[in-house]
């Protein structure tokens, strides 16, 4: 029949469990046999030694009483004698109520019986209309000799009771100490057993399950050919017979999946090779271990070679700064590209290094066609914004002129329009003062003027100019920046540019009794300046497009802007290493905020 581990713990602890039965059985019964003693010494004697040293008291007490009669003292030796007379009255009650010893009762009676003939003569002794002489003589020849024979069956009953006692108590300790070792063989007892049962556990349980372990970790390790011994018939023996089938089914797919393997990597390393952008896998020591054609073309990235020897400190560093994603994270507005040359055609490539299992891919974006249509874009803002000012300026005076009447009388009609399109000529002059100037910042041509500057006297400069406007629109504009916020690194200039267009837009989109709130905090090694407004929300999927150039939030009005000046905010902040957003919710207005660079030493 074969015993499988479920019995052989049943086996071994159903020993243990009736030791310990044994073991509760006989310690119940010595705390029994333990408390009877200790109830004996408290219940039976306890509360008769208590009475005897009662009664012991008042008799002296009350021989003090009638002493003090005859000192001249009567009525207070009289008051004496009441009081501890009723005392000893009450303790002998108790002790002829608790008689458990063998001549405690003749004794106790005795006591009784004298008391009876002492309280009669106490009375003689007290008459105080006998001589004092008489009294004093029956004091010594009567009542004397009775204090003294009542205290000394008193203290006859109290020996006998602190004997008992004392044998009790010498019993609970006999009784203790056979219950120690009795405890003490039934927990050795238990202990021999429980060794053994460890004994058989490791040979039954824990010894096979160590040998699976290793089994288990060599396997980890590649080693599929490992057979396991399988003669046991228990649980232990069916888990070798299945580790070993499941071995053999491993060899199977490690076979398979290593046929599959290799057709598919020499068929991606022929298709890598053909791919047009650079890209090169390494591994964790920086060598390479496949690359494309065009890698090996531009940038000498070969099978084999490590990166490190190939003198591209730039590779160098954003391999270093892979986890921070430095290069992939970055835009072609922060200028991170790579220029190469190539023959006579200059390229640019955007780098990224990817975190890949047990190295890294290093791909390299071509975005030389990107960056020239950015170019070609900058340099045809810049070419038709100057060939506009020109004729937009004689434009502008010629429309003054009209409405100044220096050449002739308007009738309203003509000054209806000549107003409209004076409006129209200066929202045109201010696109194209928007347009060059992010065309300057975006090119790097606007050079920063930085300084420490106050974030208080920044919001002050900023909001000052659009005091009169918020009031005469009924919208509250205030300025809670605090004067303690420690001074950035900015250019004051521009700075006041960001809160003009920041300003501008909250003012147009915020109602009458609106308000408008400025405020300012210390954000870790930046300043963050925020612009609330109570106005009209802009939806979610709106966010992320805000700060894009020419973007407009549908639904607006068309003198409300071609959609540049959050994008010039956005390049401002930027250039001065800061970072700008925005937040919303369709029912509580939005929220503005860019952050500044702390002044520091090691900035200045």
């Amino acid at each position: 029949m074969m015993i499988g581990i479920r019995q052989k713990l049943i086996l071994g602890f159903s020993g243990l469990l009736v030791l310990v039965l044994v073991m509760g059985v006989l310690t119940i019964r010595q705390i029994d046999s333990l408390g009877g003693a200790i109830d004996i010494i408290l219940r039976q004697n306890y509360r008769s030694v208590i009475a005897c040293q009662k009664m012991k008291e008042s008799l002296e007490q009350i021989d003090r009483g009638v002493l003090l009669t005859f000192t001249g003292h009567y009525d207070e030796g009289l008051s004496s004698i009441r009081l501890p007379e009723n005392n000893f009255r009450n303790a002998l009650q108790i002790e002829l109520g608790n008689i458990t010893l063998p001549g405690e009762h003749q004794k106790a009676m005795r006591i009784r019986a004298l008391f009876i003939e002492y309280s009669r003569i106490i009375d003689l002794v007290t008459d105080q209309s006998q001589d004092l002489s008489l009294r004093q003589k029956r004091y010594f020849q009567t009542l004397l000799p009775l204090f003294q024979e009542i205290k000394q069956f008193s203290g006859e009953v109290l020996e006998m009771n602190q004997a008992n006692m004392n044998r009790a108590n010498d019993s609970a300790r006999r009784m203790a100490a056979s219950a120690h070792n009795t405890m003490l063989a039934v927990i050795l007892a238990c202990a021999v057993i429980a060794l053994l049962f460890s004994f058989q556990a490791h040979r039954w349980i824990l010894m096979p399950i160590k040998k699976l372990i290793a089994s288990a970790e060599e396997i980890s390790r590649g080693n599929l050919d490992l057979v396991l011994d399988t003669t046991s018939n228990d649980e232990i023996g069916q888990l070798s017979r299945s580790f070993n089938d499941m071995a053999a089914t491993l060899r199977k797919m490690r076979k398979t999946d290593m046929d599959t393997l290799l057709r598919t990597r020499s068929a991606t390393q022929e298709v890598f090779k053909a791919l047009p952008v650079p890209i090169a896998v390494l591994d964790q020591n920086g060598e390479i271990e496949v690359s494309t054609e065009t890698a090996e073309n531009y940038f000498g990235l070969k099978p084999g070679v490590n990166v490190h020897d190939l003198g591209h400190e730039w590779m160098t560093e954003l391999l270093q700064n892979k986890e921070k994603q430095e290069y992939g994270g970055d835009t072609l507005e922060n200028k991170r590209y790579i220029q190469h040359f190539a023959g006579n055609r200059e390229s640019f490539f955007l780098p990224q290094a990817v975190p890949v299992p047990a190295g890294t891919a290093l791909i390299l974006r071509d975005v030389t066609q990107i960056i020239e249509q950015l170019e070609l874009k900058r340099s045809v803002i810049a070419t038709v914004s100057h060939q506009l000012r020109t004729p937009l300026t004689s434009l502008r005076m010629s429309i003054y002129l009209l409405l100044e009447e220096r050449i002739g009388t308007l009738n309203s009609k003509q000054a209806e329009l000549l107003y409209a399109a004076r409006e129209e000529s200066e929202r045109l002059s201010h696109i194209l003062d928007d347009l060059l100037d992010l065309n300057r910042i975006e090119s790097g041509k606007a050079n920063l003027n930085i300084q420490l500057c106050s974030p208080f006297r920044l919001a002050t400069e900023g909001v000052d100019p659009f005091t009169a406007e918020a009031r005469d629109r009924r919208v509250n504009l205030v300025n809670t920046v605090p004067e303690g916020v420690p001074e950035v690194m900015a250019d004051p200039e521009r700075i006041r540019h960001v809160f003009a267009n920041l300003l501008s837009n909250a003012l147009r989109f915020t109602p009458p009794e609106g308000s408008i709130t400025i405020s300012a905090c210390e954000d870790e090694d930046n300043v963050r300046f925020s612009v609330a407004n109570s106005g009209e929300g802009i939806a979610s999927e709106h966010l992320e497009h805000l700060f894009e150039q020419f973007y407009r939030v549908p639904g607006q009005q068309e003198e409300s802007g071609i959609g540049l000046g959050l994008s010039i905010v956005k390049e401002i902040i930027e250039a001065h290493g800061g970072t700008v957003g925005a937040e919303s919710n369709p029912e509580s207005g939005s929220i503005f905020h860019f952050t500044l660079p702390v002044f520091s030493p090691s900035r200045a």
